[in-house]
């Protein structure tokens, strides 16, 4: 019984999250998908907050923006991707 107990803590406390993020390629670059459930969220095959309309440079590029978004989603708030979160994350645009 306490044993029982013991592993519906542990795998009650450890947080798996919701969300799936996938990169793809782009005519132009590098895009990303976001999923929960198997439905796609968002699919952003552009930079967010530029005045151009052009795809990330690399894959690792959309995977750290598509990342910050799991991570806002995560904790509740919007998913807006700011010029400053570009920076921060060293996104070439």
């Amino acid at each position: 019984m306490l044993f029982l107990l013991l592993t519906l803590l542990l795998t009650s406390c450890t947080e798996k999250s919701a969300f799936k993020i996938e990169s793809f390629k782009t005519t132009t670059g590098w895009g990303y998908t976001i999923a929960s459930k198997n439905r796609i969220l968002i699919k952003q095959s552009i930079i967010p907050v530029i005045n151009e309309t052009k795809s990330f440079r690399t894959e690792k590029d959309a995977l750290k923006i598509g990342n910050l978004v799991i991570d806002k989603l995560n904790k509740d708030l919007s998913p807006t991707v700011t010029k400053n979160d570009l920076i921060l994350l060293k996104i070439k645009f």
